[in-house]
């Protein structure tokens, strides 16, 4: 008679993922794989996580663990994108029941298809002035409002909310929610930024997502986005990712922070910052008050001290006055005596050049009146000769054009005596 087996045995789940692992292991305890890193992180502890996607687009993926001693002997950096090839062996993570591969080493094969894009995409958009440095806009230094362009569903949202709150609570948040992820991502993001960049209040726009895969966040790495980024009134503060991840939105923004909270901090200051810096304003300004009020009180001091000594004063100003006196007084009398003694000079001066004009006028008259007196008809008769005129007392000069008894006076030099013409020239003898 034959013993039956029981019909069937039920493993327990640790039993069978031990089982599975065991088989694993037994036939992939050494293996080579080829694919395109996704999503790689490195531990505090130093161990590095990360999926390795099928290089030739294929949706497979592989869930990986590099630990800390193989990740210390990497010869480079590892970033999402890359083209790597892995060795080592095929296990079971217990935990989740998944499916995972245990790293040993680690080689750089190529970029990857997404990166070598994304390297092609940046030279081009760079090439095109949109990261320029020169374009980039100032930040407003105390913006009452900001437009958060990120999922409404997503931790970036919590952590700008919560940052505002508590470093700058004056600041109002307006959300305009749009897709982060997916094929649709970059046109609602295009279409967020249109719709901030309209709000009549907002002052920047911060665009931010958590941190992911280059796949996932390959929506702010669209030209779409870039060019909106770019073009935007506003400036944009675009915090997507984590510390190590890049994207061309973090380039063409106005401001990169490396996280959405970090985002948060730079859009506006800190409360607590501005009511520092107001208390140090504050103390300044007492000090200098204070300051104005001791020298006003310092320069009050003084005069009332010559306030209580009047009678020296007035002293004091009375001899300033008398000595001011005496020296107009000295002045006075030396002008005084310089114009008596100018005067004096000037007035011999005159005198001689009148006695001098006299004399010379003198002698001028003496030799006119001796011209005038040769020149006197009387001397001419003194010497004989007589002076004939008519009736009318005209001199006759000529005896031709007289007419027989016609009256003549005859002037000598004692006296004068008339006439008649009694034989006119060219009468018959």
């Amino acid at each position: 008679m034959t013993t039956l087996e029981p019909a069937s045995r039920a493993w327990s789940v640790g039993a069978l993922l031990l089982a599975v692992g065991d088989a694993l292991s037994a036939r992939f305890a050494s293996v080579s794989v080829r694919g395109e890193l996704s999503g790689f992180t490195r531990a505090a502890s130093g161990h590095c996580y990360f999926t390795l996607k099928d290089g030739s687009g294929a949706g497979a993926a592989l869930r990986c663990a590099m630990f800390r001693r193989a990740a210390s002997l990497l010869a480079f950096a590892p970033r999402d994108g890359q083209q790597v090839e892995l060795r080592g062996r095929l296990a079971v993570y217990e935990a989740r029941g998944e499916l995972q591969m245990v790293v040993e080493a680690m080689s750089l094969v190529g970029a990857g298809s997404l990166y070598e894009e994304f390297l092609r995409l940046k030279a081009r958009l760079e090439a095109l002035g949109l990261f320029d440095a020169a374009r980039k806009r100032p930040l407003p230094a105390l913006p009452r409002c900001v437009a958060l362009v990120t999922s409404a569903s997503g931790a970036a949202l919590h952590d700008v909310v919560t940052t505002l709150a508590r470093r700058a609570p004056y600041v109002a948040l307006h959300l305009v929610p749009s897709l982060v992820q997916g094929a649709e991502a970059p046109a609602s993001l295009v279409r967020a930024l249109a719709a901030a960049a309209a709000d009549p209040h907002a002052e920047a726009i911060l665009l931010c997502r958590g941190g992911g895969s280059l796949e996932d966040l390959w929506a702010f790495n669209d030209e779409r986005v870039v060019r909106a980024i770019a073009a935007s009134p506003l400036p944009v503060i675009c915090g997507v990712g984590h510390e190590s991840d890049i994207t061309l939105a973090d380039l063409a923004a106005d401001r990169r922070a490396a996280t959405p909270t970090a985002a948060a901090e730079q859009v506006a200051p800190a409360l607590d910052e501005l009511l520092s810096a107001l208390d140090t304003r504050a103390h300044l300004l007492r000090r200098q008050w204070q300051r104005e009020l001791d020298r006003h009180g310092q320069r009050l001091d003084l005069l009332g001290l010559r306030l209580r000594r009047p009678a020296q004063a007035i002293g004091l100003q009375r001899l300033a006055l008398e000595r001011q006196g005496e020296r107009l007084l000295a002045a006075l009398r030396a002008a005084t005596r310089q114009n008596t003694e100018a005067l004096a000079l000037r007035g011999q001066r005159v005198h001689r050049a009148a006695e001098q004009a006299t004399a010379e006028r003198r002698a001028r008259l003496g030799a006119l009146a001796a011209q005038l007196g040769a020149l006197d008809p009387r001397r001419v008769l003194e010497r004989g000769y007589a002076w004939v005129t008519d009736a009318d007392g005209q001199p006759v000069l000529r005896a031709h054009g007289l007419q027989q008894g016609q009256a003549l006076t005859a002037v000598w030099a004692d006296g004068e005596v008339g006439m008649a013409v009694t034989h006119p020239p060219g009468a018959p003898g």
